[in-house]
């Protein structure tokens, strides 16, 4: 498959994966672990009322509701990449699996920890935490996926 090819399909897996972990983390954030403040872009589109919170308490809610959300975008993104967009057969299945997750909770650790850090040092609304996660991210899980996880 041409590499143009293959990222758009990447990118359209992504996209999957990034709406269930928007899905997920915005309902824990709201309704688990309360995890935006006032002036959050979220919380003013959607007009919700949010409690006063310390950002060292928002920062570490921040950090659980990202886990939460985790475990489940990323197994859509295991399945999409899968069947849609890399060639599996590098590795065992086993192998496979385990180096997607590995893959995926250092880009997930790197992603968050700037995000934590962001909120809590600078005090930027999580939702612009959550957006510079994601850009770390892709950009870690897109390389290792394509020359560690799959054949290509």
């Amino acid at each position: 498959m041409h590499p143009a090819v293959q990222f758009i399909k990447y990118s359209i897996g992504g996209a999957i994966a990034t709406a269930v972990d928007v899905a997920i983390f915005y309902t824990a954030a709201i309704l688990i672990l309360p995890a935006l403040g006032s002036t959050d872009p979220v919380v003013r589109l959607l007009g919700l009322a949010a409690a006063p919170l310390a950002e060292s308490v928002r920062s570490t809610r921040y950090v659980a509701d990202k886990v939460i959300a985790f475990l489940f975008s990323n197994l859509a993104a295991y399945i999409v990449n899968v069947l849609w967009v890399f060639t599996p057969g590098r590795h065992s299945k086993a192998m496979e699996f385990t180096l997607f997750f590995l893959v995926s909770i250092v880009s997930f650790t790197a992603g968050t920890a700037l995000g934590w850090l962001l909120i809590k040092s600078t005090g930027l609304p999580t939702t612009y935490a959550y957006a510079a996660n994601a850009v770390a991210s892709v950009s870690i899980n897109y390389v290792c996926r394509k020359y560690i996880v799959f054949k290509g």
